[in-house]
């Protein structure tokens, strides 16, 4: 479940947006008075997507905006009253993912937030590095690292050891290889298997000792 933290002044619509996200079952919500509170909340506690009214007693939205794009890339939607055309580009170039113009259909605010969580979540989790002891895959970079050094991997081992840092401790068969890297050619034989992943613990060096061969299945990285 993602969590959305919502700094509203207005209690009557901190009610509405509450009543709505609890018949869901995606988004838990987290409300905030006014600006000052939802800083403290924003610095203290975690969440997915921050929503921000703008006009609020003390830190108005644009400066508590500010201040989260200094220190996250959290998505962030301005909900707010303010229609001018430069308040929008104002928002926008603060950092803004979206804004939504009040009155609005909390139907459409709940759709608006899920999918850019869901977006956004799912970029995340293709850029996140992925690491297992002193093995560290960048899978933007494509880099591989082990003990911080560059490691030169071929595109088909490097699918390899994505898939057994991806999948620690597991059995992992011949064919199911063959499936990840060579999407299931069948002129390629598990003998070209064993010969990669034999080079494949040569260049991860000590590290290499943690692929594991399972004698009639195929390896385990432990």
């Amino acid at each position: 479940m993602y969590r959305v933290l919502i700094v509203e002044d207005d209690s009557q619509i901190r009610q509405v947006i509450g009543d709505y996200f609890a018949r869901r079952d995606k988004i838990a919500l987290d409300f905030a008075e006014d600006g000052n509170i939802g800083l403290t909340k924003f610095l203290n506690e975690s969440y997915d997507l921050i929503v921000l009214d703008i006009m609020m007693p003390g830190l108005d939205g644009f400066e508590l905006c500010r201040i989260i794009r200094k220190k996250s890339d959290i998505p962030v939607v301005f909900l707010t009253g303010k229609v001018r055309e430069e308040d929008i580009l104002y928002g926008y170039e603060l950092g803004a993912d979206d804004y939504i113009v009040k009155p609005f259909s909390i139907a459409v605010l709940y759709s608006k937030l899920l999918a850019l969580l869901e977006r956004t979540s799912s970029d995340t989790e293709q850029r996140k590095v992925i690491e297992n002891g002193n093995i560290a895959i960048d899978p933007v970079k494509l880099e591989v690292k082990v003990a911080g050094e560059v490691v030169e991997l071929p595109p088909k081992e490097y699918q390899i050891l994505m898939y057994m840092l991806k999948h620690p401790g597991v059995a992992i068969t011949r064919k199911l290889l063959l499936a990840v890297a060579w999407n299931d050619d069948m002129y390629t034989s598990e003998r070209v298997i064993d010969n990669r992943v034999k080079n494949l613990r040569h260049k991860l060096g000590k590290e290499g000792s943690r692929i594991k061969t399972l004698i009639g299945v195929g390896y385990r990285f432990d």
